[in-house]
């Protein structure tokens, strides 16, 4: 294996459509906001309110750069975690993907190396995020995502490295839904219209909730590795059965919070057709319920990851 596909291979490039899935729906959700307000308002008016009236969240530079950033937080996080796990021993008998500093590809140093790297392009650029965003109008907010920034860059690299890594403690589940549901998903929100809409906190729970079931999958499948390694996961905690019940309760929970928002703003039928997103849901479910082996779960976290991601976009399309 070739030095670049080796760091590709360690950046997981298939985790990164579900990282960016809060993004889409946050950032959707406020350029039509905005949008509605310039209905309302003669454009001079809106300027003075908000920063750019975008027509659609591709014309916009603010969420290109929340794309990049989110990107720079997984990638970073996969460097961790196959570090973390790499030194701590726990991928030394690790069947299905290979990690590159347990295999021996990449070194600790060079990984190290790799991580620094990236935190520090991955705060360059929300330093850019957040001066497009909020230029000089305030600099309380300005300072409250410079503090996000630092402590998502923190929460990417103690998932599993170092003496209280909270991904050897079972914490892993509330990090993800906090940063991959809420943060992203009213974060970036925040980032067009400079307020926050509470109802967003549904598709919030819905993204937060996808994401965690993905991790729950990981988790699965690898509940016997983690258990010989001491890596104490929820899954391990609950054990194989409840766990499964604890997928099932993050899928539907978080489809069903994203019906409710839709009755609730509801103007059409086509706002549905993010239901088309849920069947792979479903089938999942009877997957998991059936698996007796977990190392044939490693399939269904793509699945499901990009399930998320289409739920995403034709959420946020017809939101």
């Amino acid at each position: 294996m070739t030095k670049i596909k080796a760091w590709l291979a360690a950046a997981r490039l298939r985790t990164l459509p579900l990282s960016v899935s809060g993004i889409i729906v946050g950032a959707s959700a406020g350029i039509t906001e905005n949008l509605n307000l310039l209905v309302k308002q003669s454009e001079s008016e809106f300027n003075g309110l908000v920063c750019f009236p975008y027509t659609s969240v591709i014309e916009s530079p603010i969420f290109w750069l929340a794309i990049a950033v989110t990107i720079g937080f997984q990638v970073l996080s996969n460097f961790a975690n196959d570090y973390g796990d790499g030194v701590r021993g726990t991928d030394a008998n690790r069947q299905g993907e290979r990690r590159m500093v347990a295999s021996g590809i990449i070194s600790p140093k060079q990984m190290k190396v790799g991580m620094i790297i990236t935190g520090i392009i991955t705060f360059f650029l929300a330093t850019i995020l957040i001066f497009m965003a909020f230029r000089n109008e305030n600099f309380i907010i300005s300072f409250v995502f410079f503090n996000l920034t630092i402590l998502s860059i923190i929460a990417a690299v103690k998932y599993t490295v170092g003496k209280k890594a909270y991904g050897y403690s079972g914490l892993g589940d509330v990090f993800v839904f906090l940063f991959f549901g809420l943060l992203s998903v009213l974060g970036s929100y925040y980032l067009f219209t400079h307020n926050l809409n509470f109802q967003l906190l549904l598709p919030a729970f819905s993204i937060g909730c996808f994401s965690t079931a993905v991790l729950n999958l990981n988790n699965m499948r690898d509940i016997e590795n983690d258990a010989e390694a001491n890596k104490n996961t929820l899954v391990v905690k609950l054990g194989s059965k409840r766990a499964k019940k604890y997928h099932t309760f993050l899928l539907l929970f978080g489809m069903l919070c994203a019906v409710i928002y839709t009755i609730i703003n509801y103007r059409e039928p086509l706002q549905f057709v993010y239901l088309i997103a849920f069947v792979p849901f479903l089938v999942n479910l009877k997957t998991v319920f059936k698996n007796t082996v977990p190392m044939l779960l490693d399939g269904e976290l793509k699945k499901v990851a990009l399930s998320t991601f289409l739920f995403a976009v034709l959420f946020s399309i017809f939101m």
